[in-house]
């Protein structure tokens, strides 16, 4: 039986007219800092939000730099040079542009991991230009202030075991603080239904799981730093009918 990420479920998935949770339900906040990002970013997006995760849970102290790039190290691995990985890892060091180009490098082998069937010989490492390490370098400076100020976190890299089913066995989310469970995206445009409903899911699953950090989790949100945005709901104001669709013919409990 094929099987899907979480991600890959809630994207793929037929949900009802304007999605089983609309955007318009979170309460939507913006974030001042007075720096706008640069228009020419030469990287794909999916490498881009990658490197801004890992980055800020390492430059949040959260994670140490073995961790934060562990998905991207056995993509490494997968493609066949594992030894590439551990030398990009060594150039990581802070926000200068050296750093976070070589985690831009070691974010692109993700893909790997992800997704199994890629051809390994020969991977293309990304070269980030100028407008693009500025912009990484903004949205980890912004990601940073946001833990400091809606934390502290209380996991990262949050995984759902226990909450995982026949159709959806994979997935790890980004962030929980003391009631709150937190999904990172980059894009340049607010949170689609598949988005709302990703976030969704991982609180479902989290609540089925055995993970314990799940027990006083409340609230559930979206941050996105490239916006300077973040949305927000009360778990409780989700109608249980939505809580039962999503758990019986999206999940599989």
């Amino acid at each position: 039986m094929f099987t899907y990420s979480v991600t890959r479920r809630a994207k793929t998935v037929q949900q009802p007219h304007g999605g089983y949770l609309p955007l318009s339900r979170f309460a939507h906040h913006t974030l001042e800092d007075g720096f706008c990002l640069k228009a020419a970013e030469n990287i794909p997006a999916s490498i881009i939000g990658q490197t801004v995760d890992y980055m800020s849970r390492l430059v949040a102290g959260l994670e140490v730099p073995e961790h934060a790039f562990q998905v991207s190290l056995f993509g490494a691995m997968m493609a066949g040079c594992p030894h590439r990985g551990v030398e990009l890892l060594s150039q990581i060091h802070g926000l200068d542009d050296a750093s976070l180009s070589a985690a831009c490098k070691l974010s692109s082998y993700d893909a790997h991991f992800r997704s199994p069937n890629m051809k390994a010989a020969h991977p293309v490492e990304p070269e980030p230009n100028h407008d693009t390490l500025f912009n990484i370098r903004l949205m980890i400076t912004r990601m940073v202030r946001f833990l400091s100020e809606y934390g502290p976190v209380i996991k990262s890299g949050f995984t759902m075991d226990g909450g995982y089913t026949d159709i959806v066995s994979s997935g790890d989310g980004d962030f929980l603080t003391e009631d709150t469970l937190w999904d990172v995206k980059t894009s340049k445009f607010p949170p689609k239904s598949s988005d709302t409903l990703q976030v969704l899911m991982y609180y479902i699953m989290g609540k089925h799981s055995w993970n314990e950090s799940f027990q006083k989790i409340q609230s559930i949100g979206i941050v996105n730093p490239r916006l300077n945005s973040i949305w927000t709901i009360d778990a409780a104001q989700v109608p249980h009918s939505v809580i039962e669709e999503v758990e019986r013919h999206v999940i599989g409990y």
